[in-house]
Formats: structure tokens, sequence, C-alpha cells
């Protein structure tokens, strides 16, 4: 069990490892009337390609997939090709098959016309000792004219997908109520609103960049982590062990200091180097899209569950006592920087069973509000200063220890605190995946239930009402600070039961799931979008004669749900959007496909569309050159922004009068045309 739930960490820190896992395609014709497309793969010594069969709660296994068939069609179930093992693995508790070295898999296509094309791809996983990969795509294609009448021989087109200005879907196939499904859109007007407006953007003086006003928070997000981090019961009990590795190394004060310095900035330096690396592997816009996945969000929560569960008493878990043996061992015997180096990685190493889910919610969290690559950075750089300078501190003045106390009772009380808050963040994970997927298993009533009875349970434990396996039962008091705490809690717990019948509650809107998703709700002072697909609410706004405000969003978007209830519910802004404008929400996470993929080119580079938020996303980068939520524009009728956008910011006087003056440009341009 022990080793599970280490590997369950190591996850976190899959973006260590560099996987080789390479595939080339290549196609057999086998009948007049049937191809193999043959996947063969390559894999680096210790890497292991999943088989097809692999059940139950075994890794993902091999599955073939296709975007488009015309005129041929899967014959059959993907097959593991020679070579394919199966043996028994502890960490999935069961026989699995799996390729080392080589891996081959073969889909047979039968052709049904002559003239044929097919688009597919092989998703894959693997996986070493220590890490796995997501699951992956190869793509394949098929094209000819050969079919059950001709003879000649299957090619694998050279040609690139041609660009696409506007990806052509019926709107009526993406409608999400009947309204939506009601307008007509023309096609010619269609085209129009695709049409780029980010030289039109250029023109606005826009005095504040939202990445740049969101750095600061994303910055300071990190410090609040890393302030967390500090006094988590995996990190303070390591102070005591810095400053006595410090005070053993030399009786030189100015040494010392010089010493301390370079074991703060040894912190910083690794926890910086895991952002960058995470990011880098994964990219910015990759760990968006992990944000909403549903197998890492479950993954998450199910983590979250677990280290919750163990911090409340119900177990322990702990990375394996050799590695931060070795390394410490290590860094006592080494000299010099190398040794001030391997006690920051011994830190690092130890902590990690604290400081890891902190560490991947920052990572996943600051990656949905936009900023690139810059966003994970500074987020770990907050981190990692935060954490490192009290290590500092300590080391270069070892008689500030004296002051800290070195565990106790109150550290059990900050570790099961610690405990009750991750089950309650838990539930947001699984809550996001819910959105996503439309599963409708974790509704705002019924997590601000659950979270009700956990900060309410908190309280009472504070109090000394409630006890766990690891509390001293000789304990008799109250402390005033946990008095405080606990009546902090309470009153929490309280504020947020009026949201069980449709109350805002702004204070935890960023984590609950949105008010929509309330079955009863008795506040009808509500703001919906009309619409939720772009074509069909543009062709609206025309025939009604109003301005669109075009709300790019998303489910797993935590500011989002801020803006919607901080700002949308007040009643000069609610008022002007559901009367004075048509609100198009667009969902860039939404994870329904499209009725047929679709493939443009981005950047000189082949992209699929499979998903409405696939296609939404593209729309915010390809017309508004940005890719961030929650961003808003005012549009025309014919798709032109005429006012400067609006991101995140809850100032909702500012945000009154941006309506107000995006409906007098509109209206003074209609007359002016007129």
């Amino acid at each position: 069990m022990k080793r599970f739930y280490s590997i369950l960490i190591l996850a976190l820190m899959a973006a260590t490892a560099v996987a080789q896992v390479n595939f080339t395609v290549s196609y057999k014709r086998v009948s007049p009337t049937e191809i193999d497309i043959i996947f063969n793969g390559k894999a680096d010594k210790g890497w292991h390609v999943y088989g097809c069969h692999c059940g139950g709660d075994g890794p993902n296994p091999a599955i073939f997939g296709t975007d488009k068939a015309k005129g041929a069609k899967v014959k059959g179930a993907l097959k593991d090709g020679p070579g394919i093992k199966k043996a028994y693995d502890e960490m999935f508790g069961q026989e699995i098959q799996f390729f080392e070295g080589k891996a081959q898999f073969t889909q047979r296509v039968e052709l049904t016309e002559k003239n044929y094309e097919l688009e597919g791809y092989l998703q894959f996983s693997a996986c070493n000792d220590e890490t796995c990969l997501p699951p992956t795509d190869v793509m394949c294609k098929l094209k000819g004219s050969d079919g059950p009448d001709g003879k000649a021989a299957v090619e694998e087109p050279e040609e690139k997908a041609a660009e696409a200005e506007q990806p052509a879907v019926a709107s009526d196939s993406l409608a999400t109520d009947s309204l939506a499904a009601a307008v007509t859109v023309d096609e010619g007007d269609a085209k129009g609103w695709w049409t780029s407006s980010i030289d039109e953007l250029k023109k606005f003086d826009i005095a504040e960049n939202a990445a740049g006003q969101s750095l600061w928070m994303i910055f300071l997000l990190g410090i609040l982590g890393g302030l967390v981090a500090l006094i988590t019961p995996c990190v303070w009990p390591i102070i005591p062990m810095t400053v006595s590795f410090f005070l053993k190394r030399s009786d030189d004060k100015k040494k010392g200091i010089k010493d301390a310095i370079i074991y703060g900035i040894s912190i910083v330096v690794i926890y910086l180097a895991l952002g960058l690396t995470v990011t880098a592997l994964f990219g910015a816009s990759a760990l968006n899209d992990l944000s909403t996945n549903a197998v890492f969000n479950i993954f998450f929560f199910l983590m979250l569950l677990a280290f919750g569960a163990s911090f409340l008493g119900g177990f322990e878990i702990t990375l394996p006592s050799s590695w931060s043996n070795a390394i410490d061992g290590k860094a006592e015997k080494a000299s010099g920087l190398l040794a001030i180096f391997l006690m920051a990685f011994t830190l690092t190493l130890v902590s990690f069973s604290c400081t890891g889910p902190i560490i991947g919610f920052l990572l996943v969290e600051v990656s949905t509000g936009g900023g690139g690559i810059l966003a994970p950075t500074i987020g770990m750089l907050g981190f990692a200063l935060a954490l490192a300078l009290p290590f500092t501190l300590f080391a270069m003045f070892p008689a500030l220890l004296k002051k800290t106390s070195r565990g106790g009772s109150w550290m059990n009380r900050v570790k099961v605190t610690l405990g009750f808050i991750e089950l309650a963040f838990s539930l947001k994970f699984l809550s996001v995946a819910d959105l996503a997927y439309g599963w409708h298993i974790l509704d705002r009533e019924t997590f601000l239930a659950l979270w009700i009875g956990l900060f309410a349970a908190l309280g009472l434990y504070l109090w000394g009402l409630i006890k766990f396996p690891h509390d001293d039962e000789d304990e008799r008091h109250t402390s005033v600070t946990a008095f405080f705490i606990g009546l902090a809690s309470i009153a929490f717990a309280i504020y947020m039961v009026p949201g069980l019948w449709g109350a805002p509650c702004k204070a935890c809107s960023a984590f609950a799931p949105p008010i929509t998703t309330q079955d009863f709700n008795l506040d009808q002072n509500k703001v919906e979008a009309q619409f939720r697909d772009y074509e069909a609410g543009m062709a609206y706004a025309k025939q009604t004669g109003k301005p669109v405000m075009l709300d790019f969003t998303g489910h797993g978007c935590v500011n989002c749900r801020k803006m919607e209830l901080a700002v949308w519910h007040d009643a000069s802004v609610r008022d002007m959007l559901m009367k004075d404008y048509v609100l198009i929400s667009l969902y860039v996470d939404e994870k329904t496909p499209l009725p047929e993929t679709i493939t443009v080119n981005e950047d000189g580079k082949e992209v699929r569309l499979r998903t409405i938020g696939d296609r939404w996303s593209y729309l915010q980068r390809m017309k508004f050159g940005c890719n961030a939520q929650p961003y808003y524009f005012i549009l025309d009728n014919d798709g032109h922004v005429i006012a400067p956008p609006r991101s995140y910011n809850e100032d909702v006087p500012a945000y009154t009068q941006w309506l107000k003056e995006g409906l007098v440009t509109y209206k003074n341009a209609r007359e002016a045309a007129q």
C-alpha cells in the first residue's frame, strides 16, 4: 500500500523524466477492399507500452479512433502485434499486457467506395518504473481512388490540410437551447464574424494588460502557497535539522551566513527548475487542457482525498526512506556547494508529501489564466521564495530557532486542519471534471452541503469536541487561537447554508459550481447566457438590433465564477446584460464532441478541433489573439470589436461604465449608418 501511495505522489513529478516512445506508420494492402494500418513503435530502455487489453483498474489500453471516414470504415478492433508480454504488475494489482523495446499495433480498414479518405489516430499509454505518459496520439491518413473498383497502390498523402478561416459547423448542431436552435445563420455573415479582429484591438489604448495584472496575483498566490507549505507537518520539523547541519559546518559566522544564502538560493533553483520542466514538457496550454481533463481531475481528487485522510490520522504516506537517507548521507560527506545543494534537495524530497499537492494545484491553476510559460514560472518563484526565506534566516541565525516550537500537540492540530482543507479542495477537482463532461453528480447544492459539513466539523474539532487517532487524549483545554479559528470555520459553514437555496455565497464562488447547476434556487435574479453558440448568438443579435457581449469562459475557470457572482449579479450590470445586450458564453473546455473533426492550420501547424471547446478556444486565439479566461469583448452585428476588451477585474462601477460606453458606441454607429 505504501508503494502505491509513493507512486501516486511521484506521478506529480512526471515531468522530471523524458520519455522516448516514438511511432511510425505504414500501410499494407491485404485485399482489393482491405488495408492494414500498421503502427511500429520504439521505446527507450525501461519504458513499457501497454497493449489493447488492459481491463479493470489497469492502465489505459491502446485504442484506435477516427476523425474522418468517407468511403472507408474500421473493420474489427485494434490488434496487438508480435512481442506482447503478460505479467502481474504490483502498481495496478493485476495482470497486464505490454511491449518492451518495440511495439506494434495493427488496425484493418475496409474500403467501401472507389474514392475513399480516412483520418484516424492510435492512442497509446506508456510507463516506466517511476512515471507514466499521458495518453498520446499517433496520426494516420488514408486517401485514394483505388477502392473496390481500383488497382492503384495506397500512398500516404504528403499535403497538409488547407488553412480554415472559419471551421464550418452547422450552428444548430451546437445549440444549447430552443432559442439558439430557432435562429437561422447566414453563411456569408458567419464568415465575417470569424474574421480576425487583432488589428482592431490595436487601436484601443489598453492601459492594463490582463496577463500583466494576473502575474502579480500569481506571484502572491505562489507566496501564499509557500507560507502554507512552511507550516505543514512535513516541512516544519526540518528546521532543527537545517540549523544543526549549518552549525556543524563551520564556526566562521561570515561563512555561515554565506552558506545560508547559498542554501536558500538552492531551494529556489530546485523548485523553479521543477516548474520550468513541467511547463516546458507539457506546455502552458497543455496544462490548461489538462486542468479540465476528467482523468487528471479525478486523479487529483483521489490524491487529495488520500492526503486528507492521511492527515486526519487514517494512515501514513511517505516517500521511500532510503531516498532521503541516501541524499542526507551524501550531504554530510560532501563539502562546499555540493553539500549545501544536497541539503536543499533533501528538504525538497522529504517535504514533497506535503508540498506536492500545493505545487500541482498551483501549476494547473495559474496555467488556466493565461500568461503562457511565464505564469507557472512566476508562481513557482513566489512559492520557492516564501519557502526558502525562513530556512535561510534560521540557517543564518540559529538563535531564532529557540523562539519556535519543536512540535507537540499543536503540530498535530495543524496537520488535521490541513486534512480538512485538502478534503474541501479535493471536491473542486471532482467538480471541474463533472462540469466539463456534464455528469451532474456534484451540482452546486451538493458541493455546498459537503463544504458545510467539512468546515463545521473542523470548527468542532478545534473546539475539542471531535478527536482523531493522533490527538492527545489528556489535553483538556482549547487554546485561544484554536477557539477563534474554530469560530471562523463554523461561521463560514453557517454563511454557506443560504446557498443551498440559491444565495450567491461570494466568498466560495471561486470553488463552487456555477449557480446554473443548482436544481432548487429561490433567487430569480440570475444572469445566464442566452447563447452558448457563437454563430447563433450573433445571428440573433443582428435580428434584434442589439450589440453582443462575448464571454470566453470555462467550466474550470475560478475567476470566471468570481466575476459571474461578484460583478454580473450586481443589479446595474445584470439589467444591461439581460436587456440591452445579447450575452454569448463560450466554454473553451466544453468536452462535447463536434459532429465532425475539423482540421485547421495555425502558425504553420495542423491543429485538429474535436470538441466544442476546441472550436471556441481556436476562435479566441484566431480572432482575438489571446487564450485567457475570463475575457470579455463587445461586438457589433458584423463581428467588429467596438470597445476595449476586459478580463478579470471585480470593479463593478468600471464594468458598468464599460457596458454603457459600448452601448453608446453601438447606437452612434447604427445612427451614422442610417
